[in-house]
């Protein structure tokens, strides 16, 4: 009996304050949501991560004789920034959960992928606490709201259980979602304001006090890049030319056909029939990327008349023409990294900034109330791509001298070790437990074996 404690003590996990300060190598924190061998998503999460900074700084920082052309670009060319960036980080959750399947039990790839969310989820709020709103420029204090990291963090989660439908059946609920999406957004927005408290709960839930990228129609993502992250996941396995070539036909196919929908689909909430906060239903409140179109009219050269619907983030046309550019720019690119192996110190440069993305987004956030209102274009130019390399360079030094303790990828390493341990233990102590059933059973066995002997012998 001594003798199996003795193995069953030797068996258990060491404890987990101990298992935590194992060193995490530095190529796990690089890669913790990476597909390794595609690097053209991770040049573009780098690219995306730039654009990003590039806006939240013009934002804070040109002088209010200048900001007019943070709205024009801001509106022109969100496909580069936030909206890529999101939908590349809906793309990369594949990667952790495919690499895993038939190595780890799907309970520990659960609760790996749960613990990730669960904190981007909290990181978001924590954001919306002490930040400032990205449109309007004023100070809110707000416990819950659709933020990017927010929203991220829920989609580690959702893509997990949106993976067990086939492609067919998610390909048809992400459509009805988004060309659902005005209708429902209508609904909850005019119930709230007619004080029905049920639609109001509803309305707080789904579009949330900062309604950048509500639930409806930006869960549609979920839906889409799963299918697109499965087949550059089964590309990336076979590894051979003609799965690369398929894999760019799909993605640039796929992407021209969403931009025609998203801009020319002669439908209700399609199209770029031009849009202002007083002819769409919630105005700024329901759509705040329509305060670009007032900061964009804020010079005496030209007046706007309106905004597209393909640009206004949050409608039917938008979703569709954000993800249609979203996966064409990953054709191309895909085309040009993976296929052709075209390599330069500025793809490599922008390969570990996509690395890091999740970092260099929370981080840029600290320096932006230094200068607010202070640069001129030229200027701003600069200082901005100054700052970028800026980032960069405290990255590098970070995770290079420093090993990324403290950093948010690191955090998600670590988290995803401790569900990863949590079921290793669980796994033991199931295998222990089966040990001891089927020795008592063997006991027993015995046992009875000796009782039916000793029987014989008397008779």
């Amino acid at each position: 009996m001594s003798s199996q404690m003795e193995v069953e003590v030797k068996t258990e996990s060491p404890p987990l304050f101990n298992y935590l300060q194992q060193a995490i190598p530095l190529e796990d924190i690089r890669d913790y949501a990476s597909p390794r061998r595609i690097t053209s998503i991770d040049f573009l999460k780098g690219f995306a991560i730039i654009f990003v900074i590039l806006a939240h700084t013009s934002q804070g920082w040109l002088d209010s004789e200048s900001r007019y052309i943070y709205g024009l670009l801001f509106a022109l060319l969100d496909i580069l920034g936030p909206s890529l960036f999101v939908f590349l980080s809906a793309l990369s959750v594949i990667f952790s959960i495919k690499r895993k399947e038939g190595v780890l039990p799907n309970k520990i790839i659960r609760n790996r992928i749960f613990t990730r969310g669960i904190v981007m989820i909290i990181i978001g709020m924590i954001t919306n606490l002490v930040g400032l709103d990205p449109e309007t420029g004023e100070v809110v204090v707000i416990i819950f709201g659709w933020n990017i990291i927010t929203f991220i963090g829920f989609t580690q989660i959702f893509s997990f259980y949106i993976l067990k439908l086939k492609k067919k059946w998610r390909i048809v609920i992400g459509l009805i979602i988004i060309i659902s999406s005005p209708y429902i957004r209508a609904f909850l927005y005019e119930g709230k304001e007619a004080g029905n408290l049920l639609i109001s709960f509803f309305h707080y839930i789904i579009t949330s006090p900062t309604p950048h990228l509500t639930l409806v129609p930006w869960i549609s993502i979920c839906f889409i890049s799963t299918i697109f992250g499965e087949y550059i996941f089964e590309a990336m396995n076979k590894g051979t030319d003609d799965a690369y070539i398929g894999l760019f036909r799909i993605f640039l196919v796929w992407g021209i056909a969403f931009i025609i929908i998203g801009i020319f689909a002669p439908l209700p909430n399609f199209g770029f029939e031009l849009m202002t906060a007083d002819t769409i239903i919630g105005g700024i409140a329901e759509y705040p990327h329509l305060h670009l179109l007032e900061v964009a009219n804020n010079q005496d050269f030209f007046e706007i008349l309106g905004m597209p619907l393909f640009l206004i983030r949050g409608t039917s046309a938008n979703m569709f023409y954000n993800q249609g550019a979203a996966l064409t720019i990953i054709a191309i690119f895909f085309y040009f990294l993976d296929i052709k192996k075209k390599s330069n110190d500025f793809t490599n440069v922008l390969i570990y900034y996509g690395k890091v993305s999740l970092s260099l987004f929370l981080l840029h956030f600290l320096f932006i109330p230094l200068f607010i209102d202070r640069f001129g274009v030229a200027l701003y130019l600069v200082i901005g791509l100054s700052y970028v390399g800026f980032l960069g360079i405290l990255m590098y030094i970070w995770m290079e001298y420093a090993n990324g303790v403290g950093s948010p990828e690191y955090l998600m390493v670590q988290l995803g070790r401790i569900g990863q341990k949590s079921g290793e233990a669980v796994k033991k102590t199931t295998k222990k437990v089966y040990a001891r059933i089927k020795k008592r059973e063997r006991v027993k066995k015995m046992e009875d074996f000796m009782k039916k002997l000793s029987k014989d012998k008397e008779n």
